[in-house]
């Protein structure tokens, strides 16, 4: 009995001194297979999509490759190479959770509810939701929305708060923005509902532009950011150094005109408030 409670206690002794593996962190991740890996959009123009030329470009994606990548090579040491994989508002916090990519670099909205789950980087675009329908449409605003069948994406803040505004309205979820877009084409539902930004992006790239509208005012209120593992602090760092390093320097504005000046992509004139907004986020070196 001795000998086997002697036993007992040295396997326990042994199993105590035993440290379990640290878990990899990101910036070793990256470190090791020499690239970053983001998740983003491809039918968000101009923030993220593909192009007619079948190149996978926007402004995320700029932000990335210009101002973030080059501060994650210099943070490990080494030049990195970005890959890109498709993420949407149902799949973008398990690709992360997973491990299969690094950063969300897309269209997400800073939430309180998804920092349970998720990092955020500093704000890099504000904007708020409203609705696309066809012009001539009684829809005007989300306080005429009752009956009506709404689109919204899966997972989306827009869908949360049509459930919580207006919950008379017929709110049907879509995985993603082409797939809400075909359904509102198709006569399907009355209105698709998303940040007006990314409406004004769609209505751009449909087939007849002027056949549609955007109305409302904002009902909600939609900054976005760059979204990572929980509880990495070197790599958000990294990220945030490398966000507040271009607005300072200006590189994020010069981005910002390519894809959002008047002869961007999509003219959205930053307003002199957020232009105050971005610059008061940078903190003192």
């Amino acid at each position: 009995m001795k000998k086997m409670l002697a036993l007992v206690l040295t396997l326990a002794v042994l199993a105590a001194g035993v440290a379990p593996a640290a878990a990899e962190t990101t910036l070793e991740k990256i470190a090791r297979t020499e690239t970053l890996t983001i998740g983003t959009r491809t039918g968000s123009p101009p923030f993220a999509y593909v192009n007619s030329k079948n190149e996978w470009v926007g402004f995320s994606i700029d932000l990335v490759e210009q101002i973030v990548l080059p501060e994650v090579s210099k943070k490990v040491g080494k030049p990195v190479k970005l890959e890109k994989k498709e993420s949407t508002p149902p799949t973008r916090i398990p690709l992360l959770s997973s491990g299969a990519v690094d950063l969300i670099a897309g269209t997400m909205t800073d939430t309180r509810t998804r920092r349970d789950s998720v990092d955020f980087s500093i704000t890099f675009f504000v904007t708020g939701a409203q609705f696309l329908v066809k012009k001539g449409s009684p829809i005007k605003g989300i306080k005429n929305i009752d009956g009506k069948r709404i689109a919204a994406q899966q997972g989306s803040t827009n869908a949360r708060i049509i459930r919580d505004k207006a919950p008379k309205a017929v709110l049907r979820e879509f995985p993603d923005q082409p797939a809400a877009f075909q359904a509102l084409l198709q006569g399907q539902v009355d209105a698709y509902t998303n940040d007006g930004i990314q409406l004004a992006g769609l209505k751009l790239k449909a087939p007849n532009p002027a056949q549609w509208e955007i109305v409302g005012d904002f009902y909600s209120y939609e900054p976005y950011g760059m979204a990572m593992r929980k509880n990495d602090a070197d790599f958000r760092s990294v990220v945030n150094n490398a966000l507040m390093d271009g607005i300072d320097a200006g590189k994020f504005f010069e981005l910002y005109e390519k894809w959002f000046g008047p002869k961007g992509e999509l003219p959205y004139p930053m307003t002199p408030q957020v232009r105050s907004f971005m610059l008061l986020q940078v903190v003192p070196k």
